[in-house]
Parts: C-alpha cells; structure tokens; sequence
C-alpha cells in the first residue's frame, strides 16, 4: 500500500526543524518558534494532542531528542537544542516550564542531539564539535571536523557517528576517531542506522549513500533534486528521506518506490513510528504523519485538501529545468507512463505550466504544481503563500543551507534585507550584505547606488559614513545604518578633552602620551547628530511611503528642507507612536533612529507635556523594555533596537532643551533603572547608555537640577562605575558625568548627601585600578577627589 497522508499537527507558528517519533503514542517536534511540543495520542486511532510546550528561551529551536524512562524519570526526558548554543533537558514528569538540567559547552546552535537508551546524550553544534553528555555532565568532546557538525548518532553509550559541513563522516569510540567517511562532495545534513547492513548519509550534494561500518558503499541514492537534509528508518527497512525540492521520498532495495511532495518550500525533518508511520517537519509549521495502513489514513477529505494544496504550489522552473511553457509537451503526453518513482514531467495545459511526478505505486501521473517563468520575468514566484519577482537562494555560513529571500523590483532592497535577517534570526550586521547580493543578483533592478559604495538602508544612496579614526572590525557589533562599529562618531580627537580616545585597555597602555582627562566641569553634551543629509532627506521620504504602505496614513508626510529644520508636527509624532508599538520588533530600527533625528532637531514637535511622557514611552516600548531581561545575550535586533533607543534619549539633553517640570527626564531614569546592567552585553550599548548620564551631567553644570533629578542621576552613574569592568570608554564617560555632578553640587552650594559621598570615595578610590591601562581615569579620579 502507498504511504498516504494521516493526520497534520497544528501547533507551531515557524518552520518546523526537527521531529522525533520513538514510540507510536509520541511525537516530538522542535521549530523556529522558539518552542518545542510533545504531541501524544491515548490509543492507535485516537488523535495526536498537543500534551506540553517546552520553551527553552527566545531564540530558534533546532534539534530535538528522548530518552526513554529511567527510574528517576518514569516518563523519559525531552532534549533541545538551539540558537542559544545551549542543551536543555526537561523531565516529562516533572514540568514542562523549566529544564531539569542546562547543558553548558556548545559555542553556538546546536543543530543535533541523539540519546543512547541509557541517558548518554550526544550534541553536534556549529561551532565544529561534538560533545558526549553522561549523567548530564560533558564526558567527552569530539574535536576533529573542520565545519559544522549537522548529524549526529549515539550508536550505544560508547559509539558515535558525527556528519559534518567539511563532507565526511567520522565513527567514534568514547571521544576517539577510529574511522572517517569520505565520499560526499558537499555538506553532510543526515544520518540513520540501517540494521546489520550500517548506516545511511545524506547531503547537501542531493545524494543518499548507505554504508557499512566498515566504510564500503552499499547503495548511492539519487532523486532529489536540491539538499536532502534528513533521513530515517523504518522498522521494515526502508529508507525515508526529506529535503528542499518539498518531497520525502521512501526507497526500498535502492530504489525509490514512492515520492510525497509537500505543499511547502522546505522538508526540514523526517522520523519514523516503530508502526512505520512517518512523521516530517516542514518550512510551512505543520507536522504531519503518513501511513501506509488504510486504517490510518486520514479522511477522504483530508487527503484530497492535501492534495489539492500540492497541487497548486508553484515551483519555479529553474527547479525543474528552467524550460519556456510554450515548448512543452501537451496533456497526451501523460499517456507515456514514468520510468520510476519520482520522476517529474511538464506539460503544457493550454497555455498553462504544470508538474506532474509518476507514482510508481498508483501507477499514474500526479500533478504536483504549477511552474513558474525563471525570476526576473513577469511571472511571479510564491514563497509562504504570497507573491514574488524573485526568491533568491542566499548562503550565510559554509556548508548551511541556502536561506530563501524573497523579493519584489518594487520595493526597497534593505525593506526586502530587514524581514530576511529577522525571519532567520540573522544579525544585523549581514544587512549591506545582503542587500548587495539582492543588488548584484536581481540584474534588472536599478537600485540608484555604484558598484563601489555602499547604500543607505533606505534610499540606496551613500551611506552615512563612519569616522575615520572609528574602522569596523568584523567581531564589532554593526550599527545597521553607518555600518560603522561605534555607536557614534567619534574622531580620533576626544570630544571633551581633545586627547586621543583608545581603542581599547591595551592601546592605552601603549600609548599613554596622549592621554590626557578632561578639565571639570564639561559643558558640551555628545549628540549623536552623524548622518548624510542629502540621504536622510531621501530617507525620509521613503519613510513617508512607507507610512502609507503600512498604515494608510497618507496626510502623515514628512517633509524637511534640511536636517536643522524639519517640518515635523504632533500628527507625526502621533505616528511614531503607532509605529513603535505596533510594528513587529525586528522592523522597529529605522522608526527608532528618525526618532534620533527629530529629538534632535524638532523637539518643538513633542514639547506638548502628553506629547513627551507618551512619546518616550513608546521609544521604551519599541525597544521592549518591558519584556524579561533573560536569557542573554538578547536577541540581535532586540540589542540594536536598544542601541538606538539610548542614541535617540542622549539627544534629548541639547544644551537647549527644555527640562520643564523635569517629568521626562524622571521617565528616563526610572525606565532605565529597571534594566539590569548584565542585560547590555555590547561594550557599544553601555557607553552610549552612559552618554546619556554625561549629556544630563552638562545640564547640571548650566542649571542647578532638582535635588530629586541629581540624586536620581548620581545613582545611575555610580551604578555604572561600580559595575563596568570591561570597557574604559564606557567607564570614562561615566567618570566625566560624576565630575560635573561634583562640581555643580560645590558651584551652587548644594552638597552631595553623606552617603551619596560616600558611595563616590569608593568608587574612585578602586575605579583607577580596574582600568589601571587608562591614565585619563586615573588624574581624572584624582581631580573629582580633590573636589569632594
């Protein structure tokens, strides 16, 4: 009997990344979506149920496994792994809210797990290890690959075999490599167990190959035609395998005797029943089971809504052959039946392009889609139910899979760049990356920037430079829109000392010539006003479009003449607002830095006492500042979201804005006082964080502040100097602001309280030696101690 559909899974919200099925009442399935889900069934033909969710943090989840019961879990455990490089076991019996046991090592995602009956768990990561964990303990690390390690199995406790991005496979005794594979020719994705034969491999090379332990080849299977990216066993033996041409495919004695398309971009991962169901995990966030017993099968209904949505799901031409519509064969040639299994025939239905695959099984042509004309013309391609130019194939990382990033001529390309990154949880940083290969790749698209300079992220113009004396390094955090490393535009002149800034401890300590600390008080406040303002006019403009696009606000246009003058009203303001609250996280950047811009150059626009408190509040809400603090370090998007939230509040204290009732300055600090310091993991985020206790220390120098303001900003300064450790420009920063709080409390007779005193003796008599590489903290520690 074919294998046909037996039941879909609804549950998770992203692409579904792992699945295993080891008895026949359970499933686990790992997804995107942060989550991973234990689906259970009370008899064979009761319905599988969502019985627990297992959120392990808020990044992807990859890999899933189980261990059978032990005694002190009679229900087994449920193992992840993910994007947060960590392994996470959870007691089925215990709770489902928190992991009995956090498996530290891995540096990066761990993309496979697999258990031994006995609890031994192994991991394959990223980060080109493997590791063997007994009584959740590391008890091994398996060094030896070269890239990625994208499979791994635990034969028994002792045994392990490890599948790689540099193409081999290596067998291991406890953490010894005594055999290595070689035969594929790119990255390997997939391994299974075959009984008394060996095992089975798969690859981003489109090929199956089936081993003996002793390294010879039994079968090579090829069909596919992209990745395969996982493979299982059935109890009967046959080989079940999934990949990115959307089918899993069952082959038997070499052969593929049956093919299942998938009405989605992406067959993540396949298992199996012991009852030799077969589950898989796909790009559209469904689990599905298939049969091959009829009293499995879903309802008649069900089978054919399934197919029906497989049968209209474009495929683009260049996947089967990239051949004009016009120059296939008609319906007649379905008369002619396939040679086996699998293979794909299209015809020319009058005038309309479609695909048919022969199934050897039923005996008869299966329409599978409709084709599309290759990108670029005028045709479109689906990608997750809407609409196309382009869906490019995009590679981030050596031996991962190609990325799908889809893309319309009519749009921005960074728009296009900004929903990639954040639907692959990608950093930031790839953003002109990424919009270069749109640019290179998408040929008919004039996208009004050369060749050589690099783009504004939304007018395609010259980006806004970066300083000079501030070069990018490829481990900096990158600012998404100056592509620059700092998170402001600091010459090689300190702003307020004109003494050269270091870049670090060590070239402090190599050049302390040039060290000098400011002369107290410091009047001027940094501002970060860096931008190109022929680009940020053309910025605003798409900004303005995008307004319109997004929320019909049409009579919201902004229009500026120049930087210094914008003619930015409430109304606009007002939707600011809305966008910082309701547009989706990732999106929330450019909405953020035009904030930058407009305290800075039209406060005017929000001096409204509801305008401001309202106004401020949502540049907190857009950076979800309410949201938990953990796991760390947060999400990228999240971490440049409050970048530039910090850059837009250190605008707010100009030498000309008005404090008034000081209710938004008290906003300020009580928001940022509910922020654990540990949370700003970016030696970037905390100097700008502390740029905004030095603006508002300029502000005490000119004016005596309220004593409930000073004190308020007294204690977030100290916070500062008592907990940098790392970074001396953060920590220096801090030190001016302190300064300035000192001399204002002697210039306006108003001293500090004895405690608050107390509090700063100490941390400028320890601060000199935390930072002993930076002599401008040192005399400037001594010179606020004179002043006490």
């Amino acid at each position: 009997m074919p294998y046909k559909l037996s039941t879909t899974l609804r549950g998770h919200k992203g692409d579904v990344r792992a699945v295993c099925s080891p008895r026949d009442d359970l499933i686990l399935s790992a997804s995107r979506d942060t989550t991973a889900i234990y689906w259970t069934r009370q008899s064979s033909d009761a319905a599988f149920t969502k019985s627990q969710v297992f959120k392990p943090g808020q990044r992807f989840v990859s890999s899933v496994t189980y261990i059978p019961p032990l005694p002190e879990a009679p229900q087994g455990y449920v193992v992840t792994g993910g994007q947060d490089a960590l392994v996470n076991v959870y007691n089925v019996a215990v709770s489902s809210e928190r992991p009995e046991y956090i498996l530290i090592g891995h540096e990066q995602n761990v993309c496979s797990l697999s258990a031994a009956p006995d609890g031994t768990i192994i991991s394959g990561s990223w980060d080109q290890t493997a590791k063997v964990w007994k009584g959740f303990e590391k008890a091994y690390e398996l060094l030896g690959h070269e890239q990625s390690v994208w499979a791994v199995i635990a034969i028994d406790p002792s045994q392990f075999l490890t599948g790689s991005a540099d193409n081999t496979i290596k067998l291991w005794h406890q953490n010894k490599a005594v055999k290595t594979f070689t035969g594929h020719t790119q990255a390997v994705r997939g391994l299974a167990l075959i009984p008394e034969i060996g095992f089975a491999s798969c690859a981003n090379d489109g090929t199956i190959r089936v081993w003996t332990m002793e390294g010879d080849i039994v079968h090579i299977l090829s069909g596919h035609t992209s990745f395969v990216y996982s493979l299982a066993v059935t109890s009967r033996g046959d080989i079940i395998s999934g990949g990115e041409d959307r089918t899993v495919r069952i082959w038997r004695d070499g052969e593929c005797v049956q093919s299942i398309v998938h009405p989605a971009i992406s067959v993540w991962a396949v298992s199996t029943l012991p009852n030799t169901d077969i589950v898989t995990g796909c790009s559209d966030g469904l689990v599905r089971v298939f049969s091959r017993v009829e009293e499995r099968w879903a309802s008649d209904e069900e089978v054919r809504n399934f197919e029906v949505d497989v049968a209209a799901h474009a495929v683009p031409a260049p996947t089967v052959g990239g051949v004009k519509v016009n120059t296939l064969p008609g319906m007649d040639a379905l008369i002619t039946p396939g040679l086996k299994s699998g293979d794909v025939k299209m015809i020319n239905n009058r005038g309309v392009g479609e695909v048919y695959q022969w199934d050897g099984i039923r005996h008869k042509w299966e329409k599978v889609g409709n084709l599309t004309d290759a990108p670029g013309t005028s045709n479109k391609q689906t990608f997750e139910g809407k609409q196309y130019d382009y869906v490019f194939d995009v590679d981030i990382q050596e031996g991962a899979p190609s990325l799908k990033l889809p893309y319309n001529i009519t749009e921005n390309p960074y728009t296009a760049a900004q929903r990639f990154l954040e639907r692959n949880d990608l950093p930031m940083h790839f953003l002109d990356q990424v919009v270069s290969f749109i640019q290179k790749s998408a040929e008919s698209v004039t996208l009004g920037s050369s060749a050589t300079a690099p783009s504004d992220p939304f007018t395609g113009a010259s980006r806004y430079q970066a300083s000079q004396g501030a070069p990018a390094s490829s481990g900096d955090f990158m600012d998404p829109f100056t592509v620059s490393s700092l998170p402001a535009p600091l010459s090689t002149a300190e702003p307020w000392s004109g003494a050269s800034r270091p870049a670090n401890n060590a070239a402090a300590a190599a050049s302390p010539q040039t060290q000098s600390a400011a002369k107290l008080p410091v009047h001027t406040p940094h501002l970060f006003l860096q931008a190109n303002i022929p680009a940020m006019q053309a910025k605003l403009h798409q900004f303005n479009d995008l307004l319109r696009q997004e929320i019909s606000a049409s009579s919201a246009a902004l229009y500026n003449r120049d930087l210094s003058y914008l003619d930015v009203t409430p109304n606009h303001i007002e939707v600011l607002i809305h966008l910082l609250i309701k547009w989706p996280s990732a999106q929330r950047f450019p909405v953020l830095d035009l904030s930058r811009l407009i305290i800075a150059h039209a406060p005017e626009s929000y001096a409204e006492p509801e305008f401001t408190t309202r106004f401020f509040n949502a540049l907190f809400e857009g950076a979800e500042w309410s949201q938990p603090w953990t796991p760390l370090p947060l999400p990228k998007f999240r971490e440049t979201n409050i970048l530039l939230l910090f850059r837009a509040l250190a605008n707010a204290f100009k030498d000309d804005s008005t404090i008034g009732d000081g209710a938004w300055i008290k906003l300020i600090f009580e928001k940022i006082q509910q922020a654990p310091y540990a949370a700003f993991t970016k030696p970037q985020t905390r100097m700008t964080l502390s740029t905004i206790y030095f603006n508002m220390s300029c502000r005490g120098v000119r004016e005596q502040l309220d004593p409930g303001l000073r004190s308020a900003l007294l204690a977030l300064v100290l916070s500062v100097l008592q907990n940098e450790t790392e970074d001396a420009e953060t920590a220096y920063r801090a030190l001016v602001a302190l300064g300035n709080i000192v001399y204002a409390a002697k210039q306006f007779n108003s001293p500090l309280q004895p405690t608050q005193e107390s509090s700063a003796r100490a941390v400028l008599n320890t601060l000199p030696a935390t930072f002993a590489a930076d002599v401008r903290v040192r005399n400037l520690s001594q010179d606020i101690l004179a002043l006490l």
